[in-house]
């Protein structure tokens, strides 16, 4: 089976340099890069220009919370209210410093939040450690309960 990463990310430097970190620390899983919330949703359910999709869900989502036509903790909501995505790993991945963004994303199902750290050597280390976990150790239920596409 093959592990892909969703990043939904609307910041292309945010972008850029989560891609880069990836390669560096030698993730070659591909990864998916969608711009705002809504592109997200339709990408999972396979709506629009996503709707003859046919491969698997990604392994794991990263989630930026400030994003453009539906917000993060929308997208995340959204994901949680869905038989078929409610169980996908969803990290939060954001230069959000509220403690009520990261009350709230918890509370809506997150299973990780992560601040994007500014200096790019943390933010390597930061990449390699989410890859290395959510790609290579975790083992997740999706796929185990059900099918894994929309």
């Amino acid at each position: 089976m093959t592990k892909s990463i969703l990043l939904v990310e609307d910041n292309e430097s945010d972008e850029l340099l989560t891609i880069r970190a990836f390669k560096k620390s030698n993730n070659a899983n591909e990864v998916v890069v969608v711009r705002d919330g809504a592109e997200a949703l339709d990408y999972l359910f396979r709506r629009g220009a996503y709707s003859t999709l046919e491969a698997a869900l990604p392994t794991v989502m990263l989630l930026d919370l400030n994003l453009p036509k539906v917000s993060g903790l929308d997208v995340l909501r959204a994901v949680r209210a869905d038989e078929r995505t409610k169980m996908l790993p969803v990290v939060v991945l954001t230069g959000s410093r509220e403690d009520e963004d990261i009350v709230r994303s918890y509370s809506l199902g997150a299973n990780a939040y992560v601040r994007k750290p500014v200096n790019f050597t943390e933010f390597m280390k930061a990449t390699e450690t989410l890859g290395l976990f959510w790609l290579l150790l975790n083992e997740t239920a999706m796929g185990r309960t059900g099918s894994n596409t929309p």
